[in-house]
C-alpha cells in the first residue's frame, strides 16, 4: 500500500506541467506548438528564452527530488522512494494534467537521483557537461547522463553500498528516458540535431 501511495502521490506531481503553466503565464503560449513540442526546460528556453524559461528548470527538478522524498514522511521503505521517484519520471511525460503530452523526464529525473543519492547523482554532472561543451547537443547529454546515472546506481548497489531499489528505479527512468529521446536519435544520426542557443 505504501508503495502504490507513493506511485499516484509521485505520477500526479509529475504531471503538474511546469513549462506549460510558465509559457501561458509569461507570454501566453503553448509552448508544445513549437520547437520539439515538448513541455520540458530545453523545448520551454528555446521557445521563452533563458530568464523566462529558470522556473521550468527549477520546477521540473524539484518535482522530481519532492516525489522520491515525500514517502519519508510515513515510510522507510526504500521502494516507496523509488516508485515515487519513477512515477515522477512518468508521469512528467505523459501528464494527466496537460493531455498526456508533456516533456522527456530529464530534470525531473535528475531531481530524483539527487534525492536517493546525491554523490552518485553528482558523479553523473561532468559526464553530461563534457557532451554539453563538446558537441552542443542537449539530447546526446541527456541520453547519455542517464545510461551512467542507471550504471552507477547498478554498481553501488551490486557492491552493497546502495539499495537494488534504486537501482531499479534509476535503470527504468534511463530506459524511459531515453525511449523518449527517440527522434533525437534520429535526428543525431542525420546530423539535424538542434544544438543548444538554437531558438525554435
Amino acid at each position: 500500500m505504501q508503495i502504490a501511495i507513493a506511485a499516484v502521490m509521485g505520477y500526479l506531481l509529475g504531471s503538474v506541467p511546469i513549462g506549460l503553466i510558465v509559457g501561458r503565464l509569461t507570454s501566453a503560449l503553448d509552448v508544445r506548438d513549437f520547437g520539439s513540442g515538448k513541455t520540458g526546460f530545453t523545448n520551454s528556453l528555446r521557445v521563452l528564452g533563458l530568464r523566462r524559461s529558470l522556473p521550468v528548470f527549477l520546477g521540473d527538478f524539484l518535482k522530481g527530488a519532492g516525489a522520491a522524498s515525500l514517502p519519508l514522511l510515513y515510510t522507510d521503505d526504500p521502494w516507496a522512494r523509488a516508485a515515487g521517484g519513477l512515477a515522477a519520471v512518468v508521469g512528467h511525460v505523459w501528464p494527466v494534467f496537460a493531455g498526456f503530452r508533456g516533456g522527456r523526464g530529464v530534470l525531473t529525473g535528475v531531481g530524483v537521483l539527487v534525492a536517493l543519492n546525491p554523490l552518485a547523482a553528482l558523479a553523473v554532472a561532468p559526464v553530461a557537461a563534457l557532451i554539453i561543451l563538446a558537441t552542443k547537443y542537449v539530447s546526446l547529454a541527456s541520453i547519455s547522463g542517464a545510461a551512467v546515472a542507471a550504471a552507477i546506481f547498478v554498481a553501488l548497489a551490486a557492491a552493497g553500498v546502495e539499495t537494488w531499489a534504486y537501482a531499479v528505479a534509476a535503470t527504468s527512468g534511463a530506459a524511459l528516458i531515453i525511449a523518449v529521446h527517440h527522434d533525437n536519435i534520429g535526428r543525431l544520426l542525420r546530423g539535424t540535431e538542434r544544438r543548444i542557443g538554437q531558438r525554435a
